[in-house]
Protein backbone atom coordinates (compact mmCIF):
# COMPACT_ATOMS: atom_id res chain seq x y z
CA UNK A 1 0.00 0.00 0.00
CA UNK A 2 1.24 3.34 -0.63
CA UNK A 3 1.15 6.31 1.33
CA UNK A 4 0.17 9.86 0.39
CA UNK A 5 1.46 12.68 1.64
CA UNK A 6 -1.37 15.12 1.09
CA UNK A 7 -2.30 17.03 4.46
CA UNK A 8 -6.41 16.56 3.95
CA UNK A 9 -5.72 12.68 3.55
CA UNK A 10 -3.04 12.00 6.42
CA UNK A 11 -4.75 10.98 9.24
CA UNK A 12 -6.97 8.50 6.58
CA UNK A 13 -3.72 7.16 5.28
CA UNK A 14 -1.99 6.52 8.70
CA UNK A 15 -5.30 5.03 10.27
CA UNK A 16 -5.24 2.49 7.42
CA UNK A 17 -1.92 1.80 8.17
CA UNK A 18 -2.92 0.89 11.52
CA UNK A 19 -6.11 -1.44 10.66
CA UNK A 20 -3.73 -3.11 8.32
CA UNK A 21 -1.32 -4.06 11.14
CA UNK A 22 -4.23 -4.84 13.69
CA UNK A 23 -5.47 -7.27 11.27
CA UNK A 24 -2.49 -8.37 10.65
CA UNK A 25 -1.84 -9.71 14.14
CA UNK A 26 -5.59 -11.09 14.66
CA UNK A 27 -4.61 -13.58 11.66
CA UNK A 28 -7.03 -16.66 12.58
CA UNK A 29 -8.53 -14.64 15.20
CA UNK A 30 -12.77 -15.43 15.04
CA UNK A 31 -12.96 -12.13 17.14
CA UNK A 32 -12.64 -8.72 16.30
CA UNK A 33 -10.58 -6.94 19.04
CA UNK A 34 -11.45 -3.72 20.86
CA UNK A 35 -8.59 -1.52 19.09
CA UNK A 36 -9.51 -2.52 15.21
CA UNK A 37 -13.11 -1.91 15.92
CA UNK A 38 -11.94 1.16 17.30
CA UNK A 39 -9.74 2.20 14.71
CA UNK A 40 -12.39 1.02 11.85
CA UNK A 41 -14.90 3.35 13.45
CA UNK A 42 -12.37 6.15 13.29
CA UNK A 43 -11.25 5.38 10.06
CA UNK A 44 -14.87 5.49 9.18
CA UNK A 45 -15.71 9.20 10.83
CA UNK A 46 -12.73 10.54 9.40
CA UNK A 47 -13.34 9.38 5.68
CA UNK A 48 -17.29 10.95 6.36
CA UNK A 49 -16.20 14.02 7.30
CA UNK A 50 -13.08 14.59 4.72
CA UNK A 51 -14.86 13.53 1.84
CA UNK A 52 -18.19 15.45 3.14
CA UNK A 53 -16.54 18.34 1.92
CA UNK A 54 -13.45 18.34 -1.09
CA UNK A 55 -12.48 20.91 -3.18
CA UNK A 56 -12.02 20.49 -6.36
CA UNK A 57 -7.93 20.22 -5.86
CA UNK A 58 -8.49 18.07 -3.65
CA UNK A 59 -10.94 14.98 -5.98
CA UNK A 60 -8.07 15.99 -8.42
CA UNK A 61 -5.26 14.53 -6.41
CA UNK A 62 -7.78 12.03 -4.97
CA UNK A 63 -8.28 10.96 -8.66
CA UNK A 64 -3.86 10.56 -8.50
CA UNK A 65 -4.05 8.25 -5.60
CA UNK A 66 -1.02 5.53 -5.73
CA UNK A 67 -3.17 2.50 -4.68
CA UNK A 68 -6.14 3.41 -7.26
CA UNK A 69 -7.07 0.70 -9.47
CA UNK A 70 -5.77 0.94 -13.34
CA UNK A 71 -6.71 -0.47 -16.08
CA UNK A 72 -5.32 -3.54 -16.04
CA UNK A 73 -7.22 -4.58 -13.08
CA UNK A 74 -10.62 -3.75 -13.92
CA UNK A 75 -10.05 -5.80 -16.96
CA UNK A 76 -9.06 -8.73 -14.57
CA UNK A 77 -11.73 -8.07 -12.22
CA UNK A 78 -14.93 -7.24 -15.15
CA UNK A 79 -13.89 -9.37 -18.23
CA UNK A 80 -12.46 -12.80 -18.79
CA UNK A 81 -9.96 -14.23 -21.52
CA UNK A 82 -8.53 -11.10 -22.16
CA UNK A 83 -5.68 -11.39 -25.27
CA UNK A 84 -3.41 -8.02 -25.35
CA UNK A 85 -2.47 -6.70 -28.84
CA UNK A 86 0.65 -4.81 -29.00
CA UNK A 87 1.99 -2.55 -31.69
CA UNK A 88 0.67 -0.31 -34.33
CA UNK A 89 1.71 -1.65 -37.32
CA UNK A 90 3.41 1.72 -38.00
CA UNK A 91 6.42 2.71 -35.50
CA UNK A 92 6.10 0.16 -31.90
CA UNK A 93 4.23 -1.10 -29.43
CA UNK A 94 3.19 1.64 -26.58
CA UNK A 95 3.08 0.22 -23.10
CA UNK A 96 1.25 3.16 -21.65
CA UNK A 97 -1.86 2.06 -23.88
CA UNK A 98 -2.84 -1.36 -23.09
CA UNK A 99 -5.77 -3.05 -25.69
CA UNK A 100 -6.40 -6.33 -27.25
CA UNK A 101 -10.12 -8.45 -27.33
CA UNK A 102 -12.11 -10.74 -24.27
CA UNK A 103 -15.76 -11.69 -23.25
CA UNK A 104 -17.87 -9.92 -21.19
CA UNK A 105 -21.07 -11.79 -19.90
CA UNK A 106 -19.31 -14.61 -22.37
CA UNK A 107 -19.43 -11.97 -25.26
CA UNK A 108 -16.84 -10.80 -27.25
CA UNK A 109 -15.81 -7.11 -26.64
CA UNK A 110 -12.62 -4.96 -27.38
CA UNK A 111 -10.64 -3.33 -24.32
CA UNK A 112 -8.91 -0.14 -24.65
CA UNK A 113 -7.21 1.51 -21.59
CA UNK A 114 -4.45 3.65 -19.93
CA UNK A 115 -2.36 1.89 -17.71
CA UNK A 116 0.04 3.58 -15.29
CA UNK A 117 2.72 2.13 -13.24
CA UNK A 118 3.04 1.10 -9.85
CA UNK A 119 6.64 0.90 -8.69
CA UNK A 120 9.24 3.30 -10.41
CA UNK A 121 10.38 0.96 -13.41
CA UNK A 122 6.90 -0.04 -14.36
CA UNK A 123 5.92 4.08 -14.01
CA UNK A 124 9.24 5.15 -16.65
CA UNK A 125 7.99 1.91 -18.47
CA UNK A 126 4.43 3.06 -19.08
CA UNK A 127 5.42 6.61 -19.12
CA UNK A 128 3.35 7.49 -16.35
CA UNK A 129 0.23 6.66 -18.56
CA UNK A 130 1.03 9.13 -21.43
CA UNK A 131 0.93 7.75 -24.43
CA UNK A 132 2.30 8.74 -27.81
CA UNK A 133 1.18 8.61 -31.39
CA UNK A 134 1.63 4.53 -31.70
CA UNK A 135 -0.60 4.13 -28.66
CA UNK A 136 -3.13 6.09 -29.99
CA UNK A 137 -2.70 4.34 -33.54
CA UNK A 138 -2.81 0.80 -31.96
CA UNK A 139 -5.81 1.82 -30.30
CA UNK A 140 -7.54 2.61 -33.48
CA UNK A 141 -6.12 -0.37 -34.92
CA UNK A 142 -8.01 -2.55 -32.54
CA UNK A 143 -10.88 -0.26 -32.80
CA UNK A 144 -11.10 -1.09 -36.57
CA UNK A 145 -10.68 -4.94 -35.57
CA UNK A 146 -13.36 -4.41 -33.64
CA UNK A 147 -15.55 -2.72 -36.18
CA UNK A 148 -14.50 -5.71 -38.71
CA UNK A 149 -15.81 -8.32 -36.13
CA UNK A 150 -18.92 -6.42 -34.87
CA UNK A 151 -17.26 -6.20 -31.18
CA UNK A 152 -18.77 -3.41 -28.88
CA UNK A 153 -15.94 -1.40 -26.85
CA UNK A 154 -14.98 -0.63 -23.96
CA UNK A 155 -12.64 1.82 -22.87
CA UNK A 156 -11.07 2.83 -19.41
CA UNK A 157 -9.47 6.94 -19.26
CA UNK A 158 -6.76 7.27 -16.76
CA UNK A 159 -4.05 9.52 -18.04
CA UNK A 160 -2.26 13.24 -17.26
CA UNK A 161 -2.58 13.76 -20.97
CA UNK A 162 -1.10 12.76 -23.98
CA UNK A 163 2.82 12.55 -23.84
CA UNK A 164 4.13 16.01 -24.80
CA UNK A 165 7.47 15.12 -25.43
CA UNK A 166 9.62 15.94 -28.56
CA UNK A 167 9.24 13.01 -29.72
CA UNK A 168 6.06 12.60 -30.01
CA UNK A 169 5.62 15.55 -31.77
CA UNK A 170 7.54 14.50 -34.77
CA UNK A 171 5.91 11.34 -34.82
CA UNK A 172 2.53 13.20 -35.29
CA UNK A 173 0.92 13.15 -31.68
CA UNK A 174 -1.68 15.66 -33.00
CA UNK A 175 -2.81 13.87 -36.05
CA UNK A 176 -3.13 10.64 -33.91
CA UNK A 177 -5.49 11.96 -31.56
CA UNK A 178 -7.73 14.05 -34.53
CA UNK A 179 -8.02 10.53 -36.09
CA UNK A 180 -9.23 9.29 -33.30
CA UNK A 181 -11.56 11.34 -33.19
CA UNK A 182 -12.98 11.40 -36.37
CA UNK A 183 -13.36 7.17 -36.44
CA UNK A 184 -14.82 7.16 -33.23
CA UNK A 185 -17.62 9.37 -34.46
CA UNK A 186 -18.37 6.42 -36.95
CA UNK A 187 -17.88 3.85 -35.44
CA UNK A 188 -20.78 1.64 -36.17
CA UNK A 189 -20.54 -0.61 -33.16
CA UNK A 190 -21.32 0.18 -29.41
CA UNK A 191 -18.63 2.59 -27.81
CA UNK A 192 -18.90 2.75 -23.61
CA UNK A 193 -16.21 5.20 -22.10
CA UNK A 194 -15.47 4.72 -18.29
CA UNK A 195 -13.20 7.94 -16.72
CA UNK A 196 -11.81 5.71 -13.64
CA UNK A 197 -8.90 8.46 -12.64
CA UNK A 198 -7.40 11.14 -14.48
CA UNK A 199 -8.87 12.69 -18.05
CA UNK A 200 -6.62 14.66 -18.87
CA UNK A 201 -7.17 16.72 -22.07
CA UNK A 202 -6.94 15.51 -25.85
CA UNK A 203 -5.10 12.46 -24.30
CA UNK A 204 -8.26 11.62 -22.55
CA UNK A 205 -10.50 12.35 -25.30
CA UNK A 206 -8.71 10.40 -27.84
CA UNK A 207 -10.75 7.40 -26.32
CA UNK A 208 -13.49 9.20 -24.60
CA UNK A 209 -15.84 9.59 -28.12
CA UNK A 210 -18.58 6.97 -26.63
CA UNK A 211 -22.37 6.55 -26.61
CA UNK A 212 -22.17 6.55 -23.52
CA UNK A 213 -19.98 8.14 -21.14
CA UNK A 214 -19.39 6.94 -17.05
CA UNK A 215 -17.93 8.81 -14.60
CA UNK A 216 -16.26 7.01 -11.44
CA UNK A 217 -17.17 10.10 -8.48
CA UNK A 218 -13.75 10.93 -7.18
CA UNK A 219 -12.33 10.91 -11.27
CA UNK A 220 -11.72 14.11 -13.11
CA UNK A 221 -12.08 15.30 -16.52
CA UNK A 222 -11.05 18.28 -18.33
CA UNK A 223 -9.23 20.10 -20.89
CA UNK A 224 -6.37 20.42 -19.41
CA UNK A 225 -4.49 19.51 -15.80
CA UNK A 226 -4.63 22.39 -13.39
CA UNK A 227 -1.15 22.14 -13.32
CA UNK A 228 -0.75 23.05 -16.96
CA UNK A 229 -3.70 25.24 -16.64
CA UNK A 230 -1.98 27.37 -14.27
CA UNK A 231 1.17 27.45 -16.13
CA UNK A 232 -0.42 28.72 -19.27
CA UNK A 233 -2.56 31.66 -17.74
CA UNK A 234 -0.24 32.36 -14.79
CA UNK A 235 3.09 31.19 -15.56
CA UNK A 236 2.99 29.05 -12.14
CA UNK A 237 2.28 25.69 -11.40
CA UNK A 238 1.70 26.41 -7.66
CA UNK A 239 -1.53 28.15 -8.83
CA UNK A 240 -2.62 24.22 -9.51
CA UNK A 241 -5.62 24.28 -6.71
CA UNK A 242 -7.18 27.92 -8.36
CA UNK A 243 -6.56 26.44 -11.73
CA UNK A 244 -8.85 23.15 -10.63
CA UNK A 245 -11.93 25.50 -9.14
CA UNK A 246 -11.99 27.13 -12.28
CA UNK A 247 -11.75 24.03 -14.55
CA UNK A 248 -14.80 22.88 -13.02
CA UNK A 249 -13.47 18.85 -13.41
CA UNK A 250 -15.34 17.15 -10.90
CA UNK A 251 -17.85 14.22 -11.23
CA UNK A 252 -21.02 16.10 -10.65
CA UNK A 253 -20.15 19.46 -12.38
CA UNK A 254 -19.45 17.66 -15.69
CA UNK A 255 -23.05 15.46 -15.02
CA UNK A 256 -24.77 18.84 -14.92
CA UNK A 257 -23.16 20.29 -17.60
CA UNK A 258 -23.95 16.65 -20.07
CA UNK A 259 -20.24 15.91 -20.36
CA UNK A 260 -20.63 12.82 -18.99
CA UNK A 261 -23.81 10.29 -18.85
CA UNK A 262 -23.43 8.81 -15.58
CA UNK A 263 -21.43 8.60 -12.33
CA UNK A 264 -20.32 5.67 -10.60
CA UNK A 265 -20.68 5.71 -6.74
CA UNK A 266 -17.30 4.75 -5.34
CA UNK A 267 -16.74 2.29 -1.99
CA UNK A 268 -16.62 4.77 1.33
CA UNK A 269 -13.03 6.43 0.93
CA UNK A 270 -12.49 5.39 -2.60
CA UNK A 271 -12.23 3.19 -5.32
CA UNK A 272 -8.34 2.35 -3.87
CA UNK A 273 -10.47 1.17 -0.47
CA UNK A 274 -12.31 -1.67 -2.07
CA UNK A 275 -11.29 -2.09 -5.24
CA UNK A 276 -13.33 -5.40 -5.60
CA UNK A 277 -16.54 -3.13 -5.14
CA UNK A 278 -15.51 -0.93 -7.48
CA UNK A 279 -15.20 -3.12 -10.07
CA UNK A 280 -19.07 -4.63 -9.50
CA UNK A 281 -20.36 -0.65 -10.05
CA UNK A 282 -18.77 -0.48 -13.13
CA UNK A 283 -19.49 -4.22 -13.91
CA UNK A 284 -23.40 -3.10 -13.53
CA UNK A 285 -22.96 -0.10 -15.35
CA UNK A 286 -21.00 -1.40 -18.47
CA UNK A 287 -23.57 -4.40 -18.10
CA UNK A 288 -26.59 -1.37 -18.14
CA UNK A 289 -25.75 0.47 -20.89
CA UNK A 290 -24.70 -2.32 -23.26
CA UNK A 291 -28.02 -4.13 -22.99
CA UNK A 292 -29.41 -0.22 -23.83
CA UNK A 293 -27.16 0.18 -27.19
CA UNK A 294 -27.48 -3.08 -28.65
CA UNK A 295 -31.04 -1.65 -29.37
CA UNK A 296 -30.11 0.31 -31.42
CA UNK A 297 -29.43 0.53 -35.06
CA UNK A 298 -26.18 1.22 -36.25
CA UNK A 299 -26.98 4.52 -38.45
CA UNK A 300 -29.44 5.59 -35.22
CA UNK A 301 -26.44 5.22 -32.74
CA UNK A 302 -23.79 6.94 -34.66
CA UNK A 303 -26.32 9.74 -35.26
CA UNK A 304 -26.91 9.99 -31.61
CA UNK A 305 -23.22 10.04 -31.05
CA UNK A 306 -22.62 12.79 -33.27
CA UNK A 307 -25.46 15.06 -31.64
CA UNK A 308 -24.61 14.01 -28.20
CA UNK A 309 -20.93 15.87 -28.88
CA UNK A 310 -21.89 18.39 -30.76
CA UNK A 311 -24.24 19.79 -28.19
CA UNK A 312 -21.97 20.23 -25.78
CA UNK A 313 -20.51 24.04 -25.15
CA UNK A 314 -23.41 25.39 -27.01
CA UNK A 315 -23.86 29.06 -25.78
CA UNK A 316 -27.29 30.15 -25.01
CA UNK A 317 -29.59 32.52 -24.52
CA UNK A 318 -30.87 33.40 -20.17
Amino acid sequence: MAITTHPFLETIEKLRVEILELEASQVGSSEVSPELEAARNQLDAEITKVYSNLSRWETCLLARHPDRPYTLAYIHDIFTDFTEMHGDRRFADDPALVAGFARFDGEPIAIIGHQKGRDTAEKVRRNFGMPRPEGYRKALRIMKLAVRFKRPIITFIDTPGAYPGIDAEERGQAEAIADNLIEMARLPVPIIVVITGEGGSGGALALGLGDRVLMLEHAVYSVISPEGCAAILWKDQSRAEEAAQALKLTSETLKEFGVIDEILTEPHGGAHMDPGAMSSTIEAGIRRHLRQLKKLRPEAMISRRYKKFRSMGVAADR
